[in-house]
């Protein structure tokens, strides 16, 4: 990871992330493409009398969180905490002031 920062800016980091949510690659491509063939199979032994609605791929994707897929609402003291977290992990520093107010 150090590695990874000093090489890196943080524009061309910003530019990978971006890119990876256009053209996912790597476990999430992977796991889309194994959502997309299981659905497949499922759908071709879907009974419609027991099961109306076609099945979707994203039944078959895995779901790493608790509320993946669900839209969760972040207060903003969850929001600075999860900033201060990411903040202390890439080595920046707090230019608040002590209180951590700016």
């Amino acid at each position: 990871m150090e590695q990874l920062l000093r090489e890196i800016s943080s524009k061309e980091l910003t530019e990978w992330r971006a890119y990876a949510a256009l053209e996912p690659f790597g476990e999430t491509r992977a796991d889309l493409r194994a959502g997309i063939v299981a659905r497949t199979v499922a759908e071709v032994h879907r009974n419609p009398k027991r099961r109306k609605r076609p099945f979707e791929v994203k039944e078959f994707m895995p779901r790493f969180e608790e509320t993946a897929g669900e839209d969760v609402e972040q207060t903003p003291e969850q929001q600075l905490a999860l900033v201060e977290v990411l903040n202390a992990a890439f080595g920046g520093q707090d230019l608040r002031g002590k209180n951590g107010s700016s």
